[in-house]
């Protein structure tokens, strides 16, 4: 076993009593964000609630963003889950207030959350949310936030089958690169992935599995693949638990990532798209009881 997967495999945190892994970089989206106040189901600016205000009194999804990223997430979590519907009017003055941040922190929010396609600014019309059809769907936050919001069931189904289309052909033009550092770096991935079964700790599969996907998009030659694998990596944390878009952490799993480090080492590119077939093919939402509520089939082949 290489340096590297010792390292990552002594740094890891505290085994989990499953291998859920379901605590990657997830905030409890139930709730709802600072500032928002909603009599049937409507955002409202006005009125006084005392804890309707200061934003970062809340640690969930800041992520120590500081004041402007941590306005950015309750902005965006608010227009993605619909509380501030298309077309919506945001004035940055009201803004402000509500959430007790300065006019910069306000306006450099507000750039990033046009720069994701969810707002526009005009002159003479000023700042509204943007359609759905305009966001950037692809965008890492987006995908975080429909993930965990009412749009959960259809960014996650999305996801996969965004994967299904680019992973397998990505693994197929990967075979025979005949790079050793890649290869090495894959297998410390099963490495890890392996010793994470046998210590129950999903977290640490769920890194490995991440990376594992991650780089096979980075060596498949192919510039637009390589620039999806932050999208795969995304898909995958945001996913959480057994809802991976691979296999249940197991045994099994790992023989299917080893099964596609075998064939890239092979030069058999077939081969490696069949493994990485089998890997996605079972996409399960896990229930209260353990058990899969159901299977989401793999889009069928024309």
């Amino acid at each position: 076993m290489s340096t590297l997967a010792h390292t990552m495999m002594t740094a890891a945190r505290p085994a989990d009593p499953s291998l859920g892994g379901g605590d990657i970089d997830r905030y409890p989206y139930a709730d709802a964000p600072v500032g928002l106040d909603r009599p049937g189901g409507a955002p409202s600016w006005d009125g006084g609630d005392a804890e309707l205000g200061r934003v970062g009194r809340r640690p969930a999804g800041s992520r120590g963003r500081g004041l402007h990223g941590q306005l950015v997430q309750q902005l965006g979590q608010m227009i993605v889950s619909g509380d501030l519907g298309a077309d919506r009017p945001l004035v940055p003055e009201e803004i402000g207030q509500r959430f007790e941040v300065s006019r910069t922190v306000v306006r450099e929010s507000l750039r990033v959350l046009e720069a994701k396609g969810l707002v526009s600014a005009r002159p003479n019309v000023g700042t509204r949310v943007r359609p759905v059809s305009d966001w950037n769907l692809l965008d890492p936050d987006i995908i975080e936030w429909r993930a965990f919001g009412p749009q959960r069931d259809d960014q996650r189904r999305e996801l996969f089958e965004l994967r299904w289309t680019i992973e397998p052909l990505a693994a197929r033009l990967a075979a025979g690169h005949g790079r050793e550092d890649v290869q090495q770096r894959l297998i410390d991935m099963t490495d890890i992935m392996t010793h994470a079964v046998g210590q129950g700790d999903g977290l640490t599969f769920s890194r490995a599995d991440a990376e594992f996907h991650a780089l096979l998009l980075q060596v498949a030659g192919n510039r637009m693949l390589e620039h999806l694998s932050g999208i795969v990596t995304s898909a995958l944390q945001v996913s959480g638990g057994p809802v991976t878009g691979c296999e249940r952490p197991g045994e099994h799993s790992v023989a299917l990532h080893t099964r596609v480090v075998e064939a890239l080492a092979a030069s058999d590119g077939a081969e490696a798209e069949t493994a990485m077939r089998q890997l996605l093919a079972v996409h399960a939402d896990t229930g209260p009881g353990g058990s899969p509520d159901h299977v989401v089939p793999a889009p069928r082949e024309h």
